[in-house]
């Protein structure tokens, strides 16, 4: 083997060992900085195997890069999940909507649903001792409680993502637990890595970028683990954005996806503004928005016509929950307070987002709508420094398209707060540092790529192509030695 391929897959290894050990660490609750240097540890040897892999010959990068990718994938079902339990809800979602309700009509504590409970989601008696569960009303003495987080709330979900719970309840035997949605996770993980690499070959593009994704610790820990939904709201915001870019005479193809990715997770309509970039004309931009637009529609319309109550359940709520409608609760607008009355946050936040959109959409690349949304999104999580790990899944996946590895430091102060934050009782202090450090981290490299004088974004450097007869022509040529 390769001396720099043995160097790489070495490194690999050691990142898919402190990544199982890290997954089996149950220390959220009893011991989060402990668990947060074990992050640390993961992605640091995340980053060494990305250094390792620029020198790792042509040839090998494809096998190495899938072999990576599924092993650092595996890692995520080594234990059940371990820092959130929103995938509890989602397997409850899918469970009453096989029993033919609306998971927007009832909250899991109503005792309307009580015939669907189990041992597992709604424990009772001395099971409810864990800090990880809920307290729900109860008829006599004995105790019940639920895995469920905010059991007395209706879902807040979109339709694509409980049509994608549904569809795993369905295919799921019967005492699987966690593990159908953390394999379906998995597969879609997997599956994103694989467009990845589809949109970067037809470009000619490096596809060791791929790994930014594949092997990055979110992937394993987040969408696997934790069996998160953005994986999937990810997985269609780049299929969108790679159809805009390859069908460019055909734009309401990438819109109807891209449609798709809102009614997943609403949180990818951030790319939208990528997606419009260096539009003209307003028929343009109407044939993404449109049919983006249409498709949220369809995807709400049968739940709509099933469901008594809002389809949009418990949404008001947690944006309320979560201080993006008040500045002074919560880590949320954390570097912009450091300089601002609390009151000025969110109308800076609007303010600075409205221009950074107009810029992508006036000076962006129609042909890499994937820079803009990086650009766009990026800065939306500097500015709103949110305290939640997982959000970053769909910033770590435009990172692979685009090639600007700065901004995984933004990916990064996701954890920094939501587990070492609670070493202190207080997410404030660490957002601010976690967020201010990856905003100097982006602002010093595209400080750099202007004096070397590459703008704010790396050159697409066919040279480093996987090369060989599958490979596009211009890699080949461009891989042979000179």
């Amino acid at each position: 083997m390769n001396p720099r391929t043995a160097l790489t897959a070495t490194v690999l290894a050691a990142l898919t060992t402190v990544l199982v050990l890290t997954i089996r660490y149950d220390g959220y609750f009893a011991d989060p900085g402990g668990l947060f240097w074990r992050y640390a540890a993961c992605w640091a040897l995340f980053a060494g195997a990305l250094v390792a892999l620029r020198r790792v010959p042509s040839s090998h990068v494809l096998p190495l890069l899938a072999a990576g990718a599924i092993a650092v994938t595996v890692t995520g079902l080594a234990a059940p999940p371990r820092t959130s339990t929103d995938s509890y809800r989602y397997v409850w979602d899918g469970r009453v909507q096989s029993a033919g309700v609306s998971p927007y009509d009832h909250a899991p504590q109503d005792p309307a649903l009580v015939p669907l409970r189990d041992s597992w989601l709604f424990p009772t008696g001395a099971a409810c001792t864990g800090r990880d569960r809920a307290r729900i009303p109860s008829p006599g003495p004995v105790p019940h409680c639920t895995r469920l987080n905010r059991p007395a709330v209706h879902t807040i979900y979109p339709p694509v993502a409980e049509a994608y719970f549904l569809t795993v309840d369905r295919l799921s035997p019967e005492g699987a637990r966690h593990k159908p949605l953390q394999i379906g996770s998995g597969l879609i993980s997997l599956g994103l890595t694989g467009v990845l690499l589809l949109i970067l070959r037809r470009r000619s593009i490096d596809l060791r970028r791929a790994a930014y994704w594949a092997w990055c610790p979110a992937v394993p820990i987040e969408a696997v683990n934790n069996a998160h939904v953005d994986v999937l709201g990810a997985l269609l915001a780049v299929i969108g954005l790679g159809l805009l870019a390859a069908l460019p005479d055909r734009r309401s193809a990438g819109g109807l996806v891209l449609g798709a990715a809102i009614a997943t997770k609403l949180m990818p309509a951030i790319v939208l503004p990528g997606a419009l970039a260096g539009v003209r004309r307003a028929r343009d931009a109407a044939a993404v928005l449109v049919p983006a637009a249409a498709f949220v529609s369809l995807a709400y319309t049968p739940y709509i016509l099933l469901s008594d109550g809002s389809v949009f359940g418990y949404l008001g709520g947690y944006v309320e929950e979560e201080g993006y409608d008040d500045p002074s609760a919560g880590p949320r607008y954390a570097l912009l307070r450091l300089v601002l009355p609390d009151s000025w946050a969110l109308p800076v936040v609007l303010a600075v987002m409205a221009g950074v959109s107009l810029y992508v959409m006036r000076r962006g690349d129609p042909q890499q709508p994937w820079s803009g949304a990086l650009l766009v999104t990026g800065w939306a999580f500097t500015l709103l420094t949110p305290g939640y790990s997982w959000y970053a899944l769909l910033l770590v996946a435009l990172v692979a398209l685009d090639g600007r590895w700065e901004w995984l430091g933004v990916a990064l102060a996701g954890p920094a707060v939501y587990v070492f934050g609670r070493v202190f009782d207080n997410r404030e202090p660490t957002a601010s540092i976690a967020y201010g450090l990856a905003a100097l981290l982006v602002l010093a490299s595209a400080a750099v790529r202007r004096r070397r004088g590459t703008g704010t974004r790396p050159p697409e450097d066919v040279s480093l192509q996987a090369s060989g007869p599958g490979a596009p022509r211009s890699a080949r040529t461009a891989s042979r030695p000179t």
